[in-house]
């Protein structure tokens, strides 16, 4: 599986663009807010916390902060509606804002009052999977309805979205992302829009879901966000990037899902079998034809009554 790296040369065409950024006060948010404003870009911030005292002195200029909470779907309107607001169209719009584990699905919890078990905290399930998608649907219906219509769309995965990893609803909500990527790409196909979508897959990362502990147990192995900071802009201005899951680590990137999982896929389902969506396809097909025959022969016996 090839490598690559990534230079900022290589995302100076996102000058001018605007961006819409969940998350954006912190850890790989805040790198890409960092990185997309140096290279001029405009940027929208939706989070529950302002940006540092550094970014917000660039307020009224390249960069608005709307208070965000992603799992309120009146937040992300809201967010969406300033965006529009203070520049005339969206151009990308990534979808990041996420939390760590909040459920042990091994552990008992019981109401004090009842003594009934209580559900396992679906917060995290709420944030990292329903904030992405319904921070994704958003943009994607701007982005659609603008003149001209068109942009794309980053979503933060993780390394989990392909792995066993015991923190349970954290990889449940990562599968989900890259789950929601691969549902979205072939209606988009089909619809014959204009809009890019991708996905990011960082390994372990320094931001505030690693408790500082593990950081320092993890030492070198652990990467900047300013790393997959670069691998968010870079799946934002390459237009030959469409249903890719971006794996960084210690720098260096690598394309894992056209390249790895994809093709697995494929193999799984044998040569010259037909994938799911494929079969589903041909289906509706057929079953449109069959509609229009059967539309054609109520007009046929319409008509001669």
């Amino acid at each position: 599986m090839a490598t690559f790296t990534i230079e900022e040369k290589d995302l100076t065409a996102l000058k001018g663009t605007v961006v819409v950024i969940t998350g954006g006060s912190s850890g790989i948010g805040l790198a890409t807010t960092s990185l997309l404003l140096k290279l001029g870009a405009a940027v929208i911030i939706g989070d529950i916390n302002p940006p540092p005292p550094a970014q917000q002195q660039q307020q009224n200029d390249k960069l608005t902060f709307v208070k965000t909470d992603v799992s309120k779907w009146e937040d992300l309107v809201h967010l969406f509606k300033q965006a529009t607001t203070h520049h005339s169209r969206i151009d990308h719009v990534f979808a990041n804002a996420g939390i760590s584990s909040r459920a042990n699905y091994l552990e008992d919890h019981f109401a004090p009052d009842t003594g009934e078990l209580l559900e396992p905290s679906p917060t995290t399930l709420e944030i990292n999977l329903r904030g992405v998608i319904n921070t994704a649907y958003l943009g994607m219906h701007y982005m659609r309805t603008q003149t001209p219509p068109g942009g794309s769309v980053v979503l933060t995965a993780s390394a989990s979205s392909f792995q066993r990893f015991r923190v349970t609803d954290y990889t449940t909500a990562k599968h989900g992302v890259l789950g929601f990527m691969r549902g979205i790409l072939p209606a988009l196909g089909a619809a014959e829009l204009p809009i890019r979508v991708n996905a990011l897959a960082p390994d372990w990362t320094a931001t505030g879901i690693i408790p500082p502990q593990l950081m320092q147990i993890l030492g070198s192995q652990i990467q900047g966000p300013e790393v997959v900071a670069e691998a968010a802009a870079l799946c934002m201005v390459d237009q030959a990037r469409q249903g890719q899951l971006i794996y960084s680590r210690g720098g260096v990137h690598r394309e894992v899902e056209e390249g790895v999982l994809t093709p697995a896929g494929r193999e799984i389902v044998g040569k010259g079998g037909q994938g799911d969506d494929a079969m589903l396809e041909r289906m509706m097909r057929e079953l449109m034809a069959e509609m229009e025959v059967q539309q054609r022969k109520e007009q046929v016996d319409g008509s001669g009554t």
